[in-house]
């Protein structure tokens, strides 16, 4: 029990020091006395305007934004049995892309706000044809044919992504800024427009957390106490794109997040769901908002992607958790 309350500590002191650093680190780094009057004091100074206008809504939108994944990887992977699962095998990512190469190549570039709404419509649209071509029945929509009808789905939607991106060069350019995943440039308007999303898909994984976890028991263990299988796939289903798609349609797609923070609570809290999902709501925080912290430092004053940066630190950590005699399993 003592050594389970630290873990958990660990956990919350980590969403901590990554609030704090996203706060004060930057092209511009400002001392933590200063970031805290400016919390609670206009001062007119550029510090404050700083700390006020950029900083603490890209450290709100990164909180909720991994958060989000974290939760949407939970489900997914206790959905499909499978702990190496991720949000992205429905199709979300593809379907996203998609439609923002489309507005931009029949509307033109239109900001950080018109694709946010193009990628959640095609990150749903996505979803549905997921799910529909998985078919009916128990069976039909069991976690294999999810997973296969989510590649097929994704490998066309990218094919398609990637002819009208090379045939043209306005959609070529916008596509190429947002598929890196990055906060930079999101302000308080992309937080609430995805936080009703991303709060019903946070209400829906936690409702179904009791049978998800009698879910990953086996199909007859969980018919036997009364789980209703299609109901719970299709509410996990809808959890998940609300989660994922809302996270994606708020700062592009950022891989590895949904993926890494539930195999890394599953290896570091036990497998119980209920505890699964709420350490990789607190991981993937972290793990956005300190991979965005090292996307403004290490070629500052220039910035990286933090899609780029969450990718490429959690490779080795996922080379690790894999490698090992048996990988924590559902």
């Amino acid at each position: 029990m003592r050594d389970a309350r630290r873990l958990w500590l660990a956990a919350i002191g980590l969403v901590a020091l990554a609030v704090l650093l996203s706060l004060v680190l930057g092209s511009h780094p400002i001392a933590p006395d200063r970031v805290w009057r400016a919390l609670w004091h206009d001062d007119g100074s550029t510090e404050t305007a700083i700390v006020r206008g950029q900083r603490v809504p890209r450290t709100v939108l990164g909180l909720v934004a991994g958060a989000a994944l974290g939760l949407a990887g939970a489900v997914m992977q206790a959905l499909t049995r499978n702990p190496l699962a991720d949000p992205g095998i429905l199709g979300i990512n593809a379907g996203a892309a998609l439609a923002v190469v489309l507005g931009v190549a029949l509307g033109g570039t239109m900001g950080i706000d018109g694709y946010l709404w193009l990628a959640l419509a095609g990150a749903a649209l996505a979803t549905v044809g997921v799910y529909v071509l998985a078919g009916t029945g128990r069976a039909a929509r069991g976690p294999a044919r999810l997973a296969l009808a989510g590649v097929a789905v994704s490998a066309a939607l990218t094919a398609l992504t990637q002819t009208v991106v090379l045939a043209d060069q306005e959609a070529f350019n916008e596509f190429r800024f947002w598929i890196t995943g990055s906060l930079e440039g999101r302000g308080w308007s992309a937080v609430v427009a995805v936080a009703p999303l991303l709060a019903v898909g946070a209400v829906i994984a936690v409702v179904l957390g009791p049978a998800l976890a009698v879910l990953a028991l086996g199909e007859e263990a969980a018919q036997a106490v009364g789980v209703q299988l299609g109901r719970t796939r299709a509410m996990a289903v809808l959890a998940v794109t609300l989660l994922a798609g809302g996270a994606t349609a708020a700062i592009g797609p950022v891989v590895f997040v949904g993926l890494a923070a539930p195999l890394t609570a599953r290896a570091v809290f036990g497998h119980h769901q209920r505890r699964v999902a709420l350490a990789s709501i607190l991981l993937g925080a972290a793990w956005l908002l300190l991979a965005d912290v090292l996307a403004r430092v290490v070629v500052a004053p220039q910035e990286l992607a933090a899609g780029v940066v969450a990718a490429i630190a959690g490779g080795p950590l996922f080379v690790v958790l894999v490698s090992r005699r048996k990988v924590p399993s559902l």
